[in-house]
């Protein structure tokens, strides 16, 4: 019989299961709405650019800009989460059982060299990466292509709000730097619970700390999976310090993006057949970590 105490504990883990999908959303949005303000009204502009026709042509670029990078950031994640790196409805067995094959005991089936069980998503994965908690999904074979998109979009979307609201500040930094903006931009939920800021001017505030901060932790994650991609590894074999499937920058960034990887991260639509099947891939080095 299922306690309350239990059915309550299922509810509070689904709930927090979804809740940094929500985080994430909230976040890409609002920050979309500030620097959309900061365009529209607060746009730092010559006295005289304002009042000229550039001053439309320029707004109408930015936002184009931006909302460019919306919808990839948007479009990617869904299909990031649409896509279903697993083993699920792939025939594993027949003679194609080999070296690197190995027997999951959860799912009770011989999986590929690159393929682990995920503990999370309770499957194993092709070409498992890591499981994505802001995503509540794994990174593998299928879905790679989109996750490093999507990861692309919201680095440059932040540098775009970063360099949006330095814009401002340096604006602002112009008619004279007080201690009440200096402290509103360092610790900006002090000064809202001690009553020394309105709710908006804590709002901007607390976005522009956190697009300098996400952009650092987005920088750091993007340049890592880079850097990943080039060497044709998984973070699996990044802990390990194995480069067994290496077949040089091109091949590698080609198996991770598809055959036409010079052009698919610009929009997700246009289509770029991965070269493999995420089950057989070329040893062109020891399988052995590195000691």
């Amino acid at each position: 019989m299922v306690t309350l105490g239990s059915r309550v504990w299922c509810r509070v883990e689904k709930t927090c299961r979804h809740l940094p999908i929500v985080l994430n959303t909230v976040l890409v949005f609002s920050i979309t709405a500030e620097v959309s303000y900061l365009v529209v009204v607060e746009a730092p502009l010559e006295p005289e650019l304002k009042k000229s026709d550039w001053s439309s042509t320029w707004k109408s670029i930015h936002l184009f800009a931006q909302y460019f990078m919306l919808v990839n950031i948007t479009w990617n994640a869904l299909l990031f989460l649409k896509t279903n790196p697993s083993i699920r409805g792939v025939f594993l067995g027949g003679d194609m059982v080999g070296q690197g094959w190995r027997y999951c005991y959860t799912c009770e089936t011989h999986t590929p060299p690159r393929c682990s069980h995920c503990y999370d998503c309770n499957v194993c994965v092709l070409r498992r990466d890591h499981h994505c908690v802001f995503f509540g999904q794994c990174v593998g074979f299928r879905n790679y292509r989109y996750f490093l998109s999507c990861l692309f979009f919201m680095w440059a979307g932040l540098l775009y709000a970063v360099v949006m609201n330095a814009e401002v500040f340096i604006v602002i930094l112009k008619e004279g730097v007080t201690f009440h903006s200096f402290m509103l931009l360092l610790v900006p939920w002090i000064m809202l619970v001690t009553g020394q800021v309105t709710a908006q001017a804590f709002a901007f505030a607390f976005i522009a700390d956190t697009c300098v901060i996400g952009f650092l932790l987005v920088s750091a994650f993007l340049f890592f999976h880079v850097g990943l991609m080039v060497r044709g590894q998984t973070t699996r074999e990044w802990y390990s310090s194995r480069r067994p499937y290496s077949l040089g920058i091109l091949a590698n960034i080609r198996e991770c993006l598809g055959e036409c990887w010079f052009l698919c991260w610009i929009c997700p639509l246009i289509p770029s057949v991965l070269p493999g099947d995420g089950i057989h891939f070329k040893v062109t080095g020891s399988l052995e970590p590195v000691r």
